[in-house]
């Protein structure tokens, strides 16, 4: 298992206790139902997979939730967001429905893409694609950053997500440099999971700290954070985002979390034992988030299992709703299709 432990990473600082009361109860309760939308989308639509409902790629973002759901929080919905083919979390916390993904999952015509992006490839008004290629998104969130710089917007950034094994690509260097030599306001967020598909990142890239190390390279900023702790990540994006707003320069942060699924559902993920897989699961960021708020008074046990069995009966309703929508028109095959 890849060595991702704190002795080896130092985390942005953050208080727990001072964010509970800053953050507030009702958007605190709004994050634990945030990440449970997510994690039962992914259980439900994983299920779906399994059982033929849903072809091609299937990329789970089981163990990540807290990551996305406190960079939502901070910087809120109006930024330029792009990620990589693990896309579904990103697209229901800006606002696209489990009924209109679970279509695009199923392929079918009411789907997000009305059935032609199957699970990598969600958009909203502002998430501008899960993309399949690795490395893909990184220079179009740099255009995007470009974009608001141009027509100098004020208060956006872009924010760009992508796993450590797209740290490795061309792409990201040569966005990276151009980003940094313009002045573009980009948050650049590598989600390290520990494994480019099934290959451990020490052995994958030459640096142990993936920000800190590769930023000054590009004149940058660089940060660590917890991708397990919730807080920690609200802190370090709150931190980031103003910087980025203030200073108008790119910032290279590096977010250390674990998935618990394979690099996709068809990877049975051998390259890891199960005593490993079971230590990582023991920092689930819902059970240790759920666990503060019932610390704090906010909620009791009762109360989330309650919230929880709601979002399940929903992401099984969406499968309902999925698989009684139409197929696509063949005829509808080439609209929407840009050819020069």
């Amino acid at each position: 298992m890849a060595d991702t432990n704190s002795n080896k990473h130092k985390f942005f600082p953050s208080d727990q206790k001072k964010l509970l009361k800053s953050i507030g109860k009702a958007a605190l309760l709004e994050n634990l139902r945030k990440m449970l939308v997510i994690r039962n989308f992914e259980v439900r639509a994983e299920s779906a997979y399994l059982h033929g409902k849903v072809g091609g790629f299937f990329h789970s973002y089981i163990g990540q939730e807290a990551i996305q759901t406190a960079a939502l929080q901070v910087m809120g919905p109006n930024n330029w967001w792009i990620t990589s083919y693990r896309c579904h979390a990103l697209a229901l916390l800006l606002g696209a429905t489990p009924n209109e993904l679970m279509a695009e999952l199923y392929g079918r015509a009411a789907g997000n893409a009305k059935g032609r992006g199957g699970s990598m490839h969600f958009y909203t008004d502002r998430l501008l694609g899960g993309f399949g290629i690795v490395g893909g998104q990184i220079p179009v969130a740099t255009g995007a950053a470009f974009t608001i710089k141009y027509k100098k917007i004020k208060g956006e950034v872009a924010v760009c997500f992508m796993g450590d094994g797209a740290v490795a690509q061309g792409t990201f260097h040569e966005a990276l440099n151009i980003a940094s030599l313009w002045n573009l306001p980009c948050i650049y967020v590598i989600e390290n999971n520990s494994w480019g598909m099934g290959t451990a990142v020490e052995r994958a890239i030459c640096v142990e700290r993936l920000a800190e190390d590769k930023a000054p390279g590009y004149n940058m900023k660089g940060y660590t954070f917890d991708g397990m702790d919730f807080y920690n990540c609200y802190a370090g994006f709150q931190h980031v985002f103003k910087e980025v707003l203030e200073t108008h320069r790119p910032v290279l942060v590096e977010v250390i979390t674990e998935r618990f699924r394979g690099h996709s559902v068809s990877d049975p993920a051998l390259y890891r034992s199960k005593d490993d897989l079971k230590e990582c699961m023991q920092r689930d960021p819902i059970i240790t988030y759920q666990q503060s708020l019932i610390d704090a008074g906010m909620i009791n046990e009762n109360a989330i299992k309650e919230m929880d069995k709601f979002e399940r009966e929903r992401m099984i309703a969406a499968m309902k709703y999925a698989d009684e929508c139409p197929w696509p028109d063949p005829i509808t095959l080439e609209e929407d299709v840009f050819a020069p």
